[in-house]
This record gives C-alpha cells, structure tokens and sequence, in this order.
C-alpha cells in the first residue's frame, strides 16, 4: 500500500505518518522513499528465514529476529536511509505499548537520530513471546504497538489530525476475533514475567478490537483502504514468498483502485 503511496507522489500531501508493528516498518520505508526496496524484503525467502523462524528458540533466539531485521537486513542487505527519514519534513510518529504501564505510546519523542530510529523500529515490533524481552528507548521499555493499538488512528486523532488514511492489511470479512487459545495462555505469562503493565491491555484487546472496527465505519474523519475479498489470510509469521508477493500486489492495487479516481477527479 505504501509502494502505490509513493508511486501516486502522494507523501507530501500528509503532515504525518504513523504506524504501528509493521506498518511502522512500512511506514519507515515510505519516509525515506524506498519502498520499491523495502517490499522486496518481504517475499525474499532468504530474508524471511532469518527474521522469523520457529526453530530459533531451539538455538537460544527468538523466534522473530529484530536484531538481524534492523541491524542487518535494514543497515546492510536492503539500506533504508535513515537520515531521510530524519529529515523529511512528513513526521514520523511509529508507537508501542509501555511494558510498564500498558498505555499506547508514541515514540515520535524519541526518534532524534539514526539509532533511535533503529530502537523504535525494533520497539513497535517487539511481538510478546514470539520477539523477546521488551525493547529499552528513552529510559522506558515498549513491547508491540498491537498489543494497545494495532491500527494507530486513535493516537493521530488525539494529535489533532483532521483526516486520516487508514491503510489496513485486513479484509473486510475478517472480523475481530479473540486470541487462540493457547496464545492465550502463553502471552499472559510471558508478560507477567517481562512487561507486568500490559496484562490488563491485553485481557481487553478484543472488546477494544471491535470498538476500532465500530469507530472505523462510522467516523467520517477516517478513509480506509483495505485488501479485496480474495486476498489471502496473513498470519503473524507467514514466510511463504508466493502468499507475501501475491499480498503486497494485492495491496499496491487497492490504494491504486481507491485513490486514482479521488486524484483524476481533483
């Protein structure tokens, strides 16, 4: 979605851009106006085998390597540029969830050079149980910006933005739906032991889940862009080249289908 952003030249008409896990990632690429690169990563199956791989806790790891995705993949296989997304006058605003406090938290603050944009890509995507312990920025610590608020409009809202593009990687009928049940019972010891502050976050996830859904439908300050009825279920570690590519393809079309007319029309 960010790749048909950047192609439509569209970037300089936002004051902001904010992001939460990996549409903060996404975020990220699209500032520093290397999307084309920063897609390529995702249906890279080398890539992918690194970051995310079930047999990492057998070697002592996470399953979810944030270490190699920032300080490898995005510093030296595929460079984002850092500096430009420092520069740029579009403001970058990725959030995470306090593993003290359990609130939503917008690590914009804390982003005054090139490793605390590396710190706050890592801290946005710091998924409970699957990407380690806590990440440390700015004498805090923040787990997944999922866990508080997986599509972060209510914090741009709350910042004053008068209208907000909702790029949103889930289909229409996909609803809201409560957590596995053995996910249910592993994430709460997990954060008992590594973020105690956002237990009660995460027993309200799902009602608060669907009162995102109700407020995305009904507030007319938010314009959603969401994948077709045919495109695939992502799951939180889906590696299959073929499902990522056909994802991405099917997102770049939506944005394309949304927002051409709105741009021929004006």
């Amino acid at each position: 979605m960010v790749l048909a952003l950047e192609e439509l030249g569209l970037l300089p008409a936002f004051d902001a851009v904010y992001g939460s896990s990996a549409g903060a990632l996404n975020a990220a690429w699209l500032l520093c106006g290397r999307s084309v690169t920063g897609v390529r990563s995702w249906w890279n199956p080398d890539v992918m085998r690194r970051i995310m791989n079930p047999l990492h806790p057998l070697r002592g790891r996470a399953v979810i390597d944030l270490d190699f995705l920032v300080h490898q993949v995005y510093s030296r296989l595929e460079p984002m540029d850092f500096p430009a997304i420092l520069a740029n006058p579009v403001e970058f605003h990725p959030l995470a969830t306090d593993a003290d406090t359990g609130e939503s938290t917008d690590l914009h603050p804390f982003v005054v050079d090139v490793d605390t944009v590396k710190l706050a890509l890592a801290a946005t995507s710091c998924m409970p149980v699957l990407a380690g312990p806590p990440i440390p920025l700015g004498g805090r610590r923040f787990v997944d910006a999922g866990v508080t608020e997986p599509i972060p409009f209510r914090t741009a809202l709350s910042q004053g933005a008068t209208h907000v593009l909702v790029l949103r990687t889930r289909r229409a009928d996909e609803l809201p739906l409560p957590p596995p049940r053995v996910q249910d019972v592993v994430v709460p010891r997990f954060l008992r032991r590594y973020a105690p502050g956002t237990l009660a976050a995460w027993r309200t996830q799902h009602a608060r889940d669907i009162a995102d859904a109700q407020t995305l439908a009904s507030d007319p300050r938010l314009f959603s862009v969401r994948p077709p009825l045919d495109a695939p279920t992502i799951g939180p570690i889906e590696r299959d080249p073929a499902v990522l590519r056909r994802a991405v393809d099917l997102g770049r079309t939506s944005v394309l289908t949304a927002l051409s007319p709105l741009l021929t029309a004006s």
